[in-house]
């Protein structure tokens, strides 16, 4: 989608210039990749988000918005978008702070 210069980013090319059909493969994949997780990440960012404004002003649903949290934090380690040990190290923060 987007190759990093020196000055910012710049649109790819629309012809790879990857010369193997292993190569080829993974310029098409590799787009597709970044989008799903820009999306797991950035729903995952809004999740934590409410879950810690829940918890720091005493919501009646704040220990659901960390169940929630919790389940995204999961689910991103297990597609590999975050590592296991971060979202492990995450889960424990919410959980100590809604105590």
């Amino acid at each position: 989608m987007f190759r990093r210069l020196r000055g910012g980013l710049a649109p790819a090319p629309e012809d790879p210039l990857a010369n193997h059909k292993s190569a080829r493969k993974r310029a098409r994949q590799t787009p597709k990749r970044q989008a799903r997780n820009k999306a797991v990440r950035t729903r995952l960012r809004a999740t934590l988000k409410q879950a810690r404004e829940a918890l720091d002003g005493g919501a009646e649903d704040a220990q659901a918005s960390v169940r929630l949290a919790e389940r995204e934090l999961r689910r991103a380690a297990s597609k590999g978008v975050i590592p296991a040990g971060r979202a492990s190290r995450l889960v424990s923060r919410l959980s100590r702070r809604g105590q």
